[in-house]
C-alpha cells in the first residue's frame, strides 16, 4: 500500500483526532448526567436524563467511537506508525478495543435499561434494585471511560515506550 503524503497524514490525523476528542467529551457529557441523574426529584426530568444519555451514545459516542477506530486504521496502514511497529500504537488498540467492548456490552445495556425503567416507573425507579444497579454502573462506567479516554489521548501525544526492536536488531544484540 502506498504511503500517504504529509498533507493527508495530516488530514486523517485531524479527522482522528477530532473522532477521539468528540468521543471523549460526549463520555464526558454522559457522566454528568449521570451524576445529576443520581439526585433527581422530577420523574419527567429523571427520564429525561437517562433519555438524554442514550442519545449521546447512539449518536455521537458510537459514530466517533467507530470513526476513531477506522481513522486509526488508516493511519497505521498507510503511514509508518504500522500496527506492531511502536508499542504506544499497540497499547492504544488494546485500550480502545476494551473501551468499545465494554461500552457495547455493558454501558450500552445498563443505559437503555436505566432509560426503559425511568420511563415506565418515574421516580420509583429509585426502588428498583435493577434500576439502581444499571444507573450506577452508567454513572462509574463513564467515569472509567472517561479516564481511559484521556489515557488514551495522552498516550497518543506522547508517545512513550518507544519502538520494538525489529528482528534483525535483536539478532545484532545476541
Amino acid at each position: 500500500m502506498p504511503k500517504l503524503s504529509i498533507k493527508a497524514k495530516n488530514w486523517l490525523l485531524s479527522a482522528h483526532i477530532s473522532f477521539a476528542a468528540l468521543w471523549t467529551g460526549t463520555v464526558l457529557s454522559m457522566f454528568l448526567l449521570s451524576l445529576r441523574n443520581t439526585n433527581s426529584t422530577n420523574a419527567q426530568a429523571l427520564y429525561a436524563l437517562n433519555y438524554a444519555i442514550n442519545l449521546l451514545d447512539d449518536y455521537v459516542v458510537i459514530p466517533s467511537a467507530i470513526g476513531s477506530v477506522l481513522t486509526a486504521t488508516f493511519l497505521c496502514w498507510m503511514t509508518n506508525y504500522g500496527f506492531t511497529k511502536f508499542y504506544w500504537v499497540i497499547t492504544k488498540w488494546i485500550l480502545t478495543t476494551g473501551l468499545i467492548i465494554f461500552g457495547t456490552f455493558w454501558l450500552f445495556p445498563w443505559a437503555n435499561t436505566a432509560e426503559n425503567i425511568s420511563s415506565e416507573e418515574g421516580l420509583q425507579s429509585f426502588h428498583n434494585s435493577i434500576y439502581s444497579f444499571d444507573a450506577e454502573g452508567v454513572l462509574i462506567g463513564s467515569a472509567i471511560q472517561v479516564v481511559f479516554l484521556i489515557c488514551v489521548i495522552g498516550i497518543s501525544v506522547l508517545k512513550p515506550w518507544g519502538k520494538r526492536p525489529i528482528k534483525e536488531e535483536l539478532i545484532k544484540l545476541k
